[in-house]
Formats: structure tokens, C-alpha cells, sequence
């Protein structure tokens, strides 16, 4: 495999840097709200030097949740080994991680998902169906009388849950924090008490 080029590495930072911005001022003001030289600005490049790495604000939006929801399916499948309940543990756990470190992707997602193109929307969707089903398979392994339904509804519910760190996890210690939401998680899923 050919070493990357020290220009390559400077534009695949520079292009993080875009991302990054991007996640922040999304966050705090909405996709809307958000110019592409505001974008640019927070990450130190030029206006034109945006279009080197996307093609418009909309681009960009779209590689931000894509990104995310592919990195949840790629790692929440990997989880589904060992027990059921290992693997839901193993879920919850990797979860909540993910929601208190990506909090500015959370926003994001609930406040500009409509933002994106129709095709981009329907593509993000589908990988968050699937990570969904990978709860909800783990979940049916673990309780075979839980049916498709219920267990989705519940799975959707912890997801809920754990998403709320934008506003559950500000000003609170991360630490403390994480432990009160994987024993609700695992309280909502009934994975609590002495045959747990």
C-alpha cells in the first residue's frame, strides 16, 4: 500500500477540519443558519478551498450523518458475539459511548435530518433501520416471546434514552453521566435484578 503523500495528509486534515467545523456550527445554529464561509472560516480555509473537498453545504451535511450512521452499523454488528446478553451489554455500552462523545452529531440528526436530499435521507434511514435490527435480533435472541414490534418499539425507546446527552449530559460529569443511563437502558430492556 502506497504511504500517503504529505500533501495528501495535509488535505485529509483540512477536510477533517471542514467536518469538524461543520458539526460544531450545525449544531449550535442549524444547518440552515450556516453559511459555507462560516464553515470555511471556523476551519481556517478559504471559501473556494470548501469546493476542493465538497460540492455544496448539502454534501456535507449528507457525509456527516452517512458517515455516523455507517460507523453505528459497521460496530454494532460486530458486537453480536458471545451471549445475547453480552452482546446487548456490549451494545448498550458502545451506545452510549457513541452518544456521549458524537452529542453535536445527535443534534444534528434531530434538527436537520429534513435538510437532506431526498436520496441522501433515504440512504441514511436504511442504515439506521439496520442498526436498529441489529438491537432488535440481539434483543429477540436474548427473550424469543418478545415479539418484532415490541422489541423495536423498546430498542427505539432506549435509543431515545441515550440520545438525550445533548441536553442530559451538559454541565454533568460524562463519568456519572454514562452509568445512569446504561443501568436505565438495561432497566428499560428488563436486563436488571437478580437474573440479570
Amino acid at each position: 500500500m502506497k504511504e500517503p503523500t504529505q500533501r495528501s495528509q495535509l488535505k485529509a486534515l483540512r477536510r477533517q477540519r471542514l467536518l469538524d467545523a461543520a458539526s460544531r456550527l450545525f449544531a449550535e445554529r442549524g444547518f440552515r443558519a450556516v453559511s459555507i464561509d462560516d464553515v470555511a472560516a471556523e476551519a481556517g480555509v478559504s471559501g473556494p478551498a470548501f469546493y476542493r473537498h465538497f460540492d455544496s453545504k448539502e454534501s456535507l451535511l449528507a457525509h456527516l450523518l452517512l458517515r455516523v450512521s455507517e460507523e453505528l452499523l459497521e460496530q454494532g454488528t460486530a458486537l453480536r458475539h458471545g451471549t445475547p446478553l453480552e452482546a446487548l451489554r456490549q451494545l448498550i455500552t458502545f451506545h452510549t459511548e457513541f452518544a456521549l462523545r458524537d452529542r453535536e452529531l445527535i443534534r444534528i440528526q434531530d434538527h436537520d435530518f429534513t435538510s437532506l436530499a431526498v436520496a441522501d435521507a433515504k440512504a441514511v434511514s436504511r442504515l439506521q433501520r439496520a442498526y436498529l435490527d441489529v438491537w432488535v435480533e440481539v434483543l429477540r435472541a436474548l427473550d424469543p416471546t418478545a415479539s418484532e414490534p415490541f422489541a423495536r418499539t423498546k430498542i427505539q425507546a432506549v435509543f431515545g434514552l441515550l440520545n438525550s446527552t445533548p441536553h442530559s449530559a451538559a454541565r454533568r460529569d460524562i463519568e456519572a453521566t454514562r452509568a445512569i443511563l446504561e443501568t436505565m437502558a438495561l432497566a428499560a430492556l428488563s436486563l436488571v435484578g437478580p437474573d440479570a
